[in-house]
This record gives C-alpha cells, sequence and structure tokens, in this order.
C-alpha cells in the first residue's frame, strides 16, 4: 500500500488493551493512531477463591480485535512490523494445536481463543508464603513470589494435576498471542518474561531445569527463551487487514516497554506513580545482577534490552493509596448523612492541601506492604491538635508516599548510579499539584514532567 510504513505496538494490560500504530518521520518516530478498550475480563477463580485473581482470555482478546478495528484501514494495510508487551509474571495454558479459531471479520481474518484457560495474573494471591516456602530454591536473582509463572504451576500440581493434563503449552498472555499470530508449535518467551515467572537464570538464560525436573515440575509446558527486541516470526495470515508476513516480534514485558518509551539518557531516573509507584534506574553497561535475591532489598534488577538491566524499586502503595484515603472521607461523610462524590473530594483535598505548605504530621502509607514487607503496615505518627485539617492530612500523606519510595532507593544510591534527572509519569502525579510538589521537595534533581510512560508504543518503538 503506498504511504509510509508502520509499526503496531499493543498492550495487553491488566485492565485494558491498547494498540498503537508508530511510523517514522524526519524527526524520528511518531505515534500516528492509538485506540484502548477495557476488558472488564475479571473472571471467578473458583479453584483458588478468594485469594485467587483471573481473568477471561477471550474477553481480553475480543478487546484486542475491537481495538484493532477501530484503527484505520489504511495504515494496518501498511503495517511491517508487530511489537506485543503485556502483563509480566502471569501464566495462560492453551492446546498448541487448538490455541484459535480463525474466522472472518469486518476488518478481515480474526482469530479468538479456543482450547485456552483462563489467564492467572500476576496479582493472583494463591500461593501462600508457607506454600512458597516449600517449593525447591529457585537458581535465580529474582525472589519467587505469588503469581509468578512457575509457582502457580506449582499450586496447580500440588491441588488440581489433572487441569494440567488438559494442556500442553503455557506462557504470558503476550505470549500466547505472538504464538497465535505466528502459529508457533511451542511457545516463544523473552528473557524479560521468563525472569518474571521465577526458576530463571538470566546469567545463563537457561531455566533451573535440573531442579525443576526433580521436584515433578512439568517442564515441557516451559517456553523456549529468546532476547527481547528479536523476532519470533511473522504473520502466518492477514490479521484485521495487517498483510501476512508482517514481523512479529517476541513478546516482551509491559514495565520495560512502558521505560523504553520515555527513557533517553542513562543519567535519567523514571518515577511513575499510578496505581502503584516504581522508581527506575538504568544499570551501567555490564552490570550483572547478584546470583541471589537480597531478600531484606527492596530493588530488583529487570532485563532491560541488549543485555541491560534496570534497577527498580517497585512499591505496591501509590494512587491506590490516595483512592483509599478518598474512599475513607466519602464512607465518614455517608456515615455522617451526606452523599459526596468521590470525584468531587480529589480536587477539594488537593486544593486544601496546596493552602498548607508544611504539616509535622507523619503518615507512613504502606497500607498494602511491600513485597519485601507485606507486613508492614500503614501508621501515622507526630499528631498534634493544630494540624488535623484535611489540608494537612493530605499534605502529610502525599509527602508519606514520596518518601517511602525514597526509603525503597535511596537518593544517594541514585546519585552513586549518576543520575542527574527525574522523569515523572502516571496518573496520580499528573493529577496532584501537592504530590509533584513533594517529589520537586524530596528530590535534588531537576523533575521533568509530560513523558509518559506507554508500554504500547514501547513495544512499537523496540520493534
Amino acid at each position: 500500500a503506498p504511504g509510509p510504513t508502520c509499526v503496531l505496538g499493543i498492550d495487553l494490560g491488566t485492565t485494558s488493551v491498547k494498540a498503537a500504530l508508530v511510523t517514522g518521520t524526519e524527526r524520528g518516530l511518531a505515534l500516528a493512531q492509538s485506540c484502548s478498550r477495557e476488558t472488564q475480563a475479571y473472571s471467578d477463580s473458583l479453584g483458588a477463591a478468594p485469594q485467587g485473581m483471573e481473568q477471561d482470555v477471550q474477553k481480553i482478546i475480543r478487546a484486542l480485535n475491537e481495538c484493532l478495528a477501530a484503527l484505520p484501514q489504511q495504515q494496518l494495510q501498511r503495517v511491517t512490523h508487530i511489537g506485543i508487551s503485556g502483563q509480566m509474571h502471569g501464566v495462560v495454558f492453551w492446546k498448541s494445536d487448538k490455541g484459535c479459531k480463525w474466522s472472518e471479520s469486518g476488518t478481515g481474518p480474526a482469530f479468538e481463543p479456543d482450547k485456552v484457560s483462563h489467564l492467572v495474573t500476576w496479582q493472583d494471591g494463591r500461593c501462600s508464603p508457607t506454600f512458597l516456602s516449600s517449593l525447591p530454591l529457585p537458581q535465580s536473582h529474582v525472589s519467587l513470589a505469588t503469581g509468578f509463572g512457575c509457582a502457580t504451576v506449582y499450586w496447580y500440581l500440588k491441588n488440581s494435576p489433572d487441569f494440567l493434563k488438559a494442556y500442553d503449552a503455557a506462557g504470558t498472555i503476550q505470549d500466547y498471542v505472538v504464538a497465535m499470530l505466528c502459529d508457533l508449535k511451542k511457545p516463544l518467551m523473552s528473557v524479560q518474561n521468563a525472569a518474571s515467572w521465577g526458576y530463571f537464570n538470566c546469567r545463563n538464560k537457561s531455566w533451573n531445569t535440573d531442579i525443576l525436573k526433580k521436584s515433578g515440575f512439568p517442564v515441557h509446558l516451559l517456553p523456549e527463551v529468546g532476547d527481547p527486541g528479536s523476532i519470533a516470526g511473522r504473520t502466518t495470515c492477514a490479521w484485521h487487514g495487517i498483510p501476512k508476513g508482517a514481523k512479529v516480534g517476541i513478546a516482551l514485558g509491559d514495565f520495560q516497554c512502558s521505560v523504553y518509551s520515555c527513557l533517553t539518557e542513562r543519567t535519567d531516573a523514571v518515577l511513575n506513580i499510578s496505581t502503584s509507584a516504581q522508581l527506575t534506574v538504568s544499570m551501567p553497561l555490564g552490570f550483572q545482577p547478584p546470583e541471589a535475591p537480597e531478600p531484606s532489598s527492596a530493588i530488583t534488577y529487570f532485563p532491560y534490552f541488549n543485555g541491560d538491566y534496570l534497577a527498580v524499586a517497585a512499591s505496591l502503595n501509590g494512587g491506590n493509596v490516595l483512592a483509599t484515603f478518598v474512599g475513607m472521607v466519602a464512607q465518614w461523610a455517608q456515615e455522617l448523612g451526606f452523599q459526596v462524590q468521590e470525584s468531587a473530594i480529589y480536587p477539594r483535598i488537593i486544593q486544601a492541601a496546596l493552602t498548607q505548605k508544611h504539616s509535622k504530621l507523619s503518615v507512613h502509607p504502606t497500607i498494602f506492604g511491600e513485597r519485601h514487607l507485606p507486613e508492614l503496615l500503614a501508621s501515622v505518627s507526630s499528631i498534634g491538635a493544630s494540624e488535623l485539617s484535611l489540608g494537612h492530612v493530605t499534605r502529610a500523606l502525599c509527602r508519606g508516599l514520596v518518601e517511602n519510595l525514597c526509603s525503597l532507593f535511596p537518593v544517594q544510591h541514585l546519585q552513586e548510579l549518576g543520575v542527574r534527572r527525574v522523569l515523572g509519569s502516571g496518573s496520580a502525579l499528573a493529577r496532584n499539584e501537592v504530590l509533584r510538589q513533594e517529589v520537586e521537595r524530596i528530590f535534588p534533581f531537576p523533575v521533568v514532567y509530560g513523558k509518559d510512560v506507554d508500554a504500547a508504543v514501547g513495544a512499537a518503538m523496540v520493534m
């Protein structure tokens, strides 16, 4: 088709699917079109309730098909490469020769899942600390946690072994889509996703097969592993107007693609505060993570691109804490006989906090714990009678969120790694001036906003 070629980036997120068309211009890559759809895919987890967290793959792929159908056909016909990212850690199972059915849709051929399980997401909590401690110790720099693919397989092995017998392939949701597009007989997984499954050694890029086999783990379910940025295959037929033979990249981690979409300098740190919060720095060239995790450390090393690593402090407490606080205020108002919409509370508490530049109140906001300290819950101290206003409390809460992140990744450590600037992104940071003020007060670096992270765009840029 005439016109510039396009790259399609897809991100299969926790709550929504996004597709982005990227084209080359004289100034570099530019976003031409994008579309997102909520999946509304959460489903009952019958075998692991109430801790289980599962999603219906049919609904995820339906949202993906809706996204692609909404993009301009002329541009889809010019797509030469497809990059796909998605939820790390999670796992979905399928029959390799019956994973999907292709049929004609209004915009050309499309596939729908066939012999496919639910997706057990990264948020799944079925693997208790006691269960995890009963598993063999991995040879990996990443600590094993509930929601990790291999841990979930072990859970099925113990609690529902017949479930696994129905399938002969497994991967993340993004690995599944790549396998369907390229008709892969055995799934192919990037080092990024493999590391997030557990029982994977990043140094030699291999699964801990000896350890897994000894414990009866079904190693035939493990995907083959390749480098992020490499090509997994080509589309075996046209897909929503995208030509047959388009190159499809090996599926990537959504976190790495989000960082890739905005990180241009090694001296930049990326601060993202959305539902949760992350502070990320690119490690020096040649860095290798320790052979075993440091249980007390809040910093995890994620495989990035070209053999590089990201140092990541990932807090479970971000915008979700502010949302809980707003919900509490709304609940109190209701109990007092007033009806106030939560959407009306947000701007008012931010405005109240802007009038209070200082607060001696100290809020430790970890109401959701942290991965390395799950039992450490929130607390409030230094409570004085003169600082009980909504403005004082909101100011202290925002400061506490930023200070908590800095306790996970100290400013001194950032300075030692050569950080010179902070790139601020994420919905919670964008909508909350008080939070931005506290970021600028606590970090001794210039803070730049507006470089929003976008995993779908990042996945396209990698291609």
